[in-house]
């Protein structure tokens, strides 16, 4: 745009009006770290309830039932649903969570039997910390996943209590997937005890079939088997049932998406009065350039550089505050025991960084349209 040679008169020009400078690079870095966080948590919302074609997990409920409160189930219907054609593994699970209502620091107990439920999850899960042998030697011992150990600041053979459960931290793992992230797995009926004596009771089957193609057809053949008996079931892949139950959350998070652009508008109008102003004050200088034999594109280019600098160190100054504060905080929108991780990766971060530069070049370009078409006499005797 320019040649490198010119920058450092751009960057005078900066801290020449360093309050104004400071002020709007400010502005820029409040509304791109507002920005980066509300696509942090639309991204965590597509990665919990966007079904994908290699999905291969069903969830059965208790019919009509939403919170994990509710939901009741025999554990007898694990026997029954492995021999639906189709299945390969079923998981029954209890879950108790510390807060039922949605949250950003909930802690959610899923209790799996002992005869795999541990191999199930370790089997798509890395431990990063811990012994997983430990698990099985102890009644109270725990899984952990990564983002709830962190946020609690957990290691193995800590102990920690919620919603009155006491459990031993055994190991910690990491997981791709959105629902193992901010959970701690323990034994089914040490859970069962603990949590309301109730022995033989679930909250729900995590059920594995074969082929991604016979997700359907399992799912219908459990909400059949059940339909006329005592308990019966309501059964969703995975992410749809997620997305089911925390729908008017998701509406919420879209609606804060719109709030997100129109920061970005709002960046633009900042950068642009900014450049304006500071254009208008230096109509002289511009004048003494083109004495000089600058070309009125080339000072035209020099404004526009000068708006893309104030829209970049603005957007690096937000988007790292955001993704900082997200890689430290650790936090999980949860509601009813389900999951919806906010993190920050790196696309995440170029996307806030490009955006800023992109609205710091438009934002440059009116000014600089004004400047490219004054003439030198009539900037001579503007006061």
């Amino acid at each position: 745009m320019i040649a490198p040679r010119l920058i450092p008169l751009v960057l005078k020009q900066v801290v020449r009006h360093r309050v104004r400078s400071l002020l709007t690079i400010g502005g820029v870095g409040t509304a791109i770290f507002l920005f980066v966080a509300i696509e942090a948590m639309q991204r965590g919302v597509q990665t919990a309830t966007q079904a994908t074609a290699s999905d291969t997990t069903l969830v059965v409920y208790r019919k009509d039932r939403f919170c994990p409160f509710t939901s009741q189930l025999p554990e007898y219907y694990r026997t029954q649903i492995a021999r639906i054609p189709g299945v390969r593994a079923v998981v029954p699970m209890k879950v108790v969570v510390s807060n039922c209502r949605a949250s950003l620091d909930v802690v959610t107990f899923r209790g799996v039997p002992r005869d795999g439920g541990a191999a199930e999850l370790l089997s798509r899960c890395e431990v990063v910390d811990g012994v997983p042998d430990e698990w099985s030697k102890r009644t109270d011992a725990a899984l952990l996943g990564d983002t709830l150990a962190r946020r609690r600041g957990l290691r193995p053979g800590d102990r920690f209590s919620a919603s009155g459960v006491t459990v031993y931290v055994a190991a910690v793992f990491r997981s791709t997937e959105p629902q193992d992230q901010n959970a701690a797995y323990v034994h089914l009926d040490f859970l069962q005890q603990a949590a309301d004596r109730k022995l033989g009771r679930v909250t729900q089957f995590n059920v594995s079939i074969t082929a991604p193609e016979q997700i359907e057809a399992v799912a219908a053949a459990i909400d059949e088997l059940f339909r006329a008996a005592e308990e019966p079931t309501t059964t969703r892949p995975e992410k749809a049932f997620v997305a089911q139950v925390a729908s008017d959350m998701i509406d919420l998070v879209s609606f804060a998406r719109v709030l997100g652009w129109a920061c970005l508008l709002a960046v633009l109008a900042l950068i642009g009065n900014a450049i304006v102003l500071s254009v208008q004050g230096r109509v002289k200088d511009h004048a003494v350039y083109q004495t000089l034999g600058f070309t009125s594109g080339l000072v035209g280019r020099l404004v526009v550089v000068e708006s893309l600098i104030l829209g970049a160190l603005g957007g690096a100054l937000g988007t790292a505050g955001a993704a900082i504060a997200i890689w430290q905080a650790r936090l999980s929108l949860s509601i009813d025991g389900l999951s919806m991780p906010i993190a920050a990766d790196w696309n995440l971060v170029a996307l806030g960084l490009a955006m800023s530069i992109t609205l710091g070049t438009l934002a440059g370009l009116v000014p600089a349209w004004q400047v490219s078409r004054q003439e030198i006499a009539a900037c001579f005797r503007t006061v």
